[in-house]
C-alpha cells in the first residue's frame, strides 16, 4: 500500500505541477497540449450476509497526456499513458494489482492525399512495479512469486506505414514493416521455456512484422462517451498467422465537471506471455481533472 500511495502521489504531483506551468506560460506555436487525471474507487462490504461475500477495497489512478504538433502538411502526435491500481481483500494476505501501465506512443505523419498520411510509428510499453504469480503452499497459505518488474518486460515498436485520420476521434495506422524489440531481466528466464518469447540466458528478442492500430471515440448518448483502442501485431519471422491483440474499451458516464462513473474493459492475446486471452475489467466512481 505504501508503494502504491507513493506512485499515486508522484503522478498527481506531476499532473498538478504541469497544469500550473501551462497557466503561467504561453504554449509554443503549433503545439497543442492536453491531459486528464483520473482516480477511480470502488468498495464492497458485508456484515452477517447469509449469501456470502468478501470485503474489498480497490483504487486506480491514471494520467493520460497528449502533446501534438501540426504545421503545414506535417503532424506529430504524442501520447503518454500511465496507470496503477490495487485491490485489497480482507481474506487475502497480499494487495494485488488491478492495473500497472506505462506507455508512450508517437506518430509522425506527412500528408499524402486528403485523409491519408505517410507515417512513422513508435511505441514503448512497460510497467511501474513488481508483478506476482499467486498460489498456495502445502499448508494452504497464500504465497506469491515475482514474475515481472519495471522494464521486464519492456517492448519497443518502430515502423513506417500509412495513417488514415478523419479527425482526432477516428483514425487508424498500418505499418507493414515494423521492428519489435522485447527486453527482459535474465533472472526471469526459465530453463527450456521462453519468457515473453525471450529464450533462456538471453534478455532481448527482436522481431519484424505487421502492425495495425486504431482509435474510435464517440458519444453514445448525452453524458456517455465510448472510447475504443485496438493494436494488432503479427511476427513475419515466426508463425505469421498468429496475431497479438490488445483491445481496450473505456466508457465514461459523466456526472459533472469533476466526477464520472467509468467502465474499463481490456483483453490481450499474446501467446508469448500467456496461452489464451487475458481479461481485465474495472468499474467504479471516479474523480477527473482535465489540464
Amino acid at each position: 500500500m505504501r508503494k502504491a500511495s507513493l506512485i499515486v502521489l508522484l503522478i498527481l504531483n506531476i499532473t498538478l505541477s504541469h497544469s500550473q506551468e501551462n497557466k503561467d506560460t504561453t504554449p509554443k506555436k503549433n503545439w497543442e497540449r492536453k491531459g486528464r487525471f483520473t482516480l477511480l474507487f470502488n468498495q464492497s462490504a458485508f456484515s452477517n450476509w447469509i449469501a456470502g461475500g468478501e470485503n474489498t477495497l480497490a483504487g486506480n489512478v491514471s494520467v493520460n497526456y497528449k502533446f501534438n504538433y501540426a504545421k503545414g502538411n506535417t503532424t506529430w502526435k504524442n501520447n503518454i499513458i500511465s496507470s496503477y491500481g490495487i485491490t485489497k481483500s480482507k481474506n487475502t494476505e497480499f494487495e494485488k494489482k488491478t492495473d500497472d501501465r506505462l506507455e508512450f506512443n508517437s506518430l509522425l505523419g506527412i500528408n499524402a492525399d486528403n485523409y491519408w498520411y505517410y507515417s512513422i510509428l513508435f511505441n514503448f510499453k512497460t510497467q511501474f512495479a513488481k508483478g506476482y504469480k499467486y498460489g498456495k503452499d502445502e499448508n494452504g497459505k497464500e504465497i506469491r512469486t515475482e514474475y515481472t518488474n519495471f522494464f521486464s518486460p519492456a517492448t519497443f515498436l518502430l515502423g513506417p506505414g500509412m495513417l488514415w485520420e478523419k479527425n482526432e476521434n477516428f483514425k487508424f495506422n498500418i505499418a507493414p514493416a515494423t521492428t519489435k524489440l522485447v527486453i527482459v531481466d535474465k533472472e526471469f528466464t526459465l530453463p527450456k521455456s521462453a519468457y515473453f518469447g525471450v529464450e533462456e540466458g538471453e534478455n532481448t528478442r527482436l522481431e519484424l512484422g505487421f502492425s495495425a492500430t486504431g482509435y474510435l471515440k464517440f458519444d453514445l448518448m448525452e453524458n456517455i462517451t465510448v472510447e475504443n483502442t485496438v493494436a494488432i501485431y503479427s511476427n513475419y519471422l515466426e508463425d505469421t498467422k498468429n496475431f497479438d491483440l490488445d483491445y481496450t474499451l473505456n466508457i465514461f458516464m459523466k456526472i459533472n465537471k469533476y466526477f464520472t462513473t467509468n467502465l474499463i474493459f481490456q483483453t490481450i492475446y499474446d501467446d508469448n506471455a500467456y496461452e489464451g486471452f487475458q481479461l481485465r475489467e474495472v468499474f467504479g466512481f471516479g474523480f477527473k481533472y482535465d489540464f
